[in-house]
């Protein structure tokens, strides 16, 4: 397997939860219509939003994945997200349990809302 298909599963993965923790929300109004259903309308991060993500591969094949290949790039999705979610509450000492976490969210966890 390609490590570096490996780093871009990896990456991308880590974008989409840093995506997900901080911009990504499907809006509704009240008759339930999506308010933004297409890329103009929803916000995805872009490189510039992203730090450098630095990636680590540790092989340990699978016994079930063919040639010993595992996923790559869905776990990252959870750490990114994840590790947002803890920076945050190591900062404030804000837990929050919905995402994306905006700046009114974060707020109304901290009780200044």
């Amino acid at each position: 397997i390609n490590p570096l298909s490996v780093e871009g599963q990896m990456q991308g993965g880590a974008s989409q939860g840093i995506g997900i923790a901080l911009w990504e929300e499907m809006k509704y109004d009240e008759h339930g219509s999506l308010l933004n259903p297409n890329l103009l309308d929803y916000r995805l991060p872009t490189a510039r939003d992203l730090p450098p993500i630095e990636t680590i591969i540790v092989e340990v094949p699978s016994e079930e994945g063919p040639f010993g290949a595992r996923i790559v790039g869905e776990p990252s999705i959870v750490a990114g997200a994840a590790a947002i979610g803890n920076a945050i509450d190591s900062a404030v000492g804000a837990r929050l349990d919905e995402v994306p976490i905006t700046p009114e969210r974060l707020l109304r966890s901290m009780g200044k809302l």
